[in-house]
């Protein structure tokens, strides 16, 4: 579902029933996607090669695994930004929301 400019929505009630992994782009400005995620489990692992990922949680906690072993975790209000070409994966263990904010022409691999 991809809202256009001039165009006011609540981000709470776009996702308030979902309980089921959805990922889907809510704004465009520019060459960049706002993108909102409901998540409870496990996204496998991947990378974007030519673009950095944001993360801001606005419910529960997300969890972002990195290559390196470490994992980030993250609650209501904080960010994390996922360099290009570093393979990643998000996970929970409840419904978390978030939002991202990427180039609009992002590739998945992984």
């Amino acid at each position: 579902m991809k809202k256009r400019q001039l165009e006011v929505f609540n981000l709470h009630k776009l996702i308030q029933d979902q309980t089921d992994y959805t990922n889907f782009i809510v704004s465009e400005v520019n060459d960049h996607a706002l993108r909102i995620a409901v998540i409870n489990g496990e996204f496998h692992w991947h990378k974007h090669e030519d673009c950095d990922e944001l993360f801001y949680v606005l419910e529960g906690e997300l969890f972002i695994d990195l290559e390196n072993n470490e994992t980030v975790s993250l609650k209501p209000g904080e960010i994390f930004t996922i360099p290009a070409n570093t393979m990643h994966r998000t996970r929970s263990n409840e419904r978390t929301v978030n939002l991202c904010f990427e180039r609009t022409s992002n590739d998945i691999n992984g």
